[in-house]
């Protein structure tokens, strides 16, 4: 388990990952605290972020700003693709994609494969402005690890977003090639990928390996930043793949009703994302 610690009513992310650094939040009440056969789930009211979600000392959303990484890794593909209706995401236990894909009526089938029933219970229970979806009847849920269902199941998908923890047990296999090499079984002949791709300001050497990986096995792979206030360095990164298309140009509108909805998304923001600073493009 990774370090963490609440004291005198703070919260403290401590990490190996982002050494001599730590993001701090003012506790109000600890809504629960267990461990599962998996990790260490926290969820806790902030006293200005709203409800926090944190596995193994690390934060993994809060209610305040969990809209830009949820809204991004979802509606970016979502709006590559021109038609997707079969999606798969692989881990969000926390429901926040499935809550963004089932804005889309076109989509016809949702699969969830978390490997934690603990996370997508606490979800449920304790975040429900992150939950709202889970009714939908195009939802199907699969508690298991991805990359076994990957390498067993006979669907295939428009669309699959790989929504992973940092690089390390139980999520290291989602980061390796094999399980890429795989993932293409599943796709369908137009496609498109998108998974958590790190922080460019603290990660540069382990998404330039990352990067360079994904681009032997796709036609494209582009990064993409997100701004996140309480994910380390206050952002985050989504690459997104496909053989077929350009990943940074949206191939269809959002429709006006969706739009309404979001808080972070939109046609400008989508492009405006894949254009990183010179020097992270030359690494």
């Amino acid at each position: 388990m990774k370090p963490w610690k609440i004291e005198n009513w703070w919260f403290s992310e401590i990490d190996t990952m982002w050494p001599g650094m730590s993001l701090s939040l003012k506790v109000k009440e600890v809504l629960c605290d267990f461990h599962s056969e998996y990790q260490h789930i926290v969820v806790f009211e902030s006293q200005n972020f709203g409800r926090v979600l944190v596995l193994d000392g690390v934060i993994q959303l809060t209610e305040r700003d969990e809209s830009s990484y949820q809204e991004m890794m979802t509606h970016v593909p979502l709006h590559v693709h021109p038609n997707p209706q079969n999606i798969l995401i692989i881990w969000g236990g926390d429901w926040g994609m499935i809550r963004e894909c089932v804005k889309h009526e076109s989509i016809k089938s949702i699969t969830l494969c978390e490997i934690d029933q603990w996370v997508i219970d606490a979800s449920k229970k304790f975040l429900p402005f992150m939950s709202s979806g889970f009714l939908d009847e195009r939802v199907e849920v699969i508690v298991w690890d991805g990359d076994k269902y990957v390498r067993t199941t006979e669907n295939k998908f428009d669309v699959i977003i790989i929504d992973s923890s940092d690089p390390i047990w139980p999520a290291e296999s989602l980061y390796k090639e094999e399980f890429y090499k795989e993932l293409k079984t599943l796709l369908t002949q137009d496609w498109v990928i998108t998974l958590q791709w790190e922080s460019l300001f603290l990660h540069q050497d382990l998404a330039r390996e990352l990067s360079i990986q994904m681009k032997n096995l796709f036609t494209y792979a582009k990064y993409a930043q997100i701004y996140t206030p309480t994910y380390p360095g206050g952002n985050i990164g989504l690459l997104t793949c496909s053989d077929t298309r350009d990943p940074s140009k949206p191939s269809r509108e959002v429709d006006e009703d969706i739009q309404k909805e979001l808080q972070y998304y939109s046609p400008q923001m989508h492009e405006t994302a894949f254009v990183l600073p010179y020097n992270f493009r030359e690494l």
